[in-house]
């Protein structure tokens, strides 16, 4: 059986693609929805690969096995003539061949039975804090006009570009919306929050904004918060980071089935 244990790798990752990426929105976790293709491509590659590694093995054993009795009919003839006398039925030992492989190395299907029943979460609040709350300045300079509805629902990373770099102000007196899910400082401070994606996961980094005038639910809680922004520091500045928003009403919401906002 351990001769199959490439096969089976093979299927089980293949599956596990598959199953995030075709069967439903759980590779928005981690990857952009572009992406989704080439995801589903390589699920059915890996699955096929599988199928083949299988057959080809199968067929390999088959082809062993007859070998194996050939070389045992040969032997047993040449040792009859050679001492005259034949084996009873326990006396042939039989031939004895390595297995395929240590068992030990079936270890190996446990992350892909892993990632198959029990994908990863999104990132959440660790990621977010890990990066440090300085930026480079990327240059103050006018933005388009915000849409006349109010609240305006804006993306936090928008919401913050705006408030740090923005030299016409489009935020000052605006109800907007922001949804994200909650961090917190060490000092109490809350924060919605979201992280930024360019292709996929692994360069994620954090837009948020510090949530004042209303009670913090538990932080990774998603919500929707409403509120006006509160201008500090100078346009462009460290102070002017993370933008403040003066919350009129926190709203528990699920969590989007994009977790993650395009940077």
């Amino acid at each position: 059986m351990r001769r199959y244990g490439p096969a089976v790798l093979l299927a089980l990752v293949g599956a596990a693609i598959l199953r995030v990426s075709l069967f439903s929105e759980l590779y928005l976790r981690y990857v952009q929805a572009g992406l989704r293709p080439y995801l589903v491509v390589s699920g059915v590659a890996l699955v096929l690969l599988g199928v083949a590694v299988a057959a080809v093995t199968c067929g390999a054993a088959a082809h062993e096995t007859a070998d194996d009795d050939h070389e045992h009919e040969h032997e047993e003839q040449q040792e009859q003539e050679q001492e005259g006398e034949h084996w009873d039925d326990g006396g042939h030992a039989g031939h004895s061949h390595g297995p395929a492989g240590p068992r030990v190395a079936w270890f190996l299907t446990l992350p892909a039975l892993a990632l198959l029943l029990f994908p990863p979460p999104a990132l959440g609040s660790y990621s977010a804090e890990r990066e440090a709350a300085q930026r480079a300045a990327r240059g103050v300079g006018t933005f388009p006009a915000l849409p006349d509805s109010d609240p305006v629902d804006l993306a936090l990373g928008d919401f913050g570009s705006r408030a740090v770099y923005d030299s016409g102000r489009s935020l000052k007196g605006r109800s907007v919306r922001l949804t994200g899910f909650v961090t917190r400082d060490g000092d109490g401070t809350w924060y919605v929050t979201r992280l930024l994606v360019s292709c996929c996961a692994a360069d994620a980094t954090a837009a948020k904004a510090e949530v004042r005038g209303a009670q913090d639910p538990p932080v990774d809680t998603w919500v929707t918060v409403t509120g006006t922004w509160h201008p500090e520091g100078g346009l462009g500045s460290a102070a002017a980071w993370p933008p403040v928003l003066d919350a009129t009403s926190v709203r528990r919401v699920p969590q989007p089935d994009n977790p993650y906002e395009k940077r």
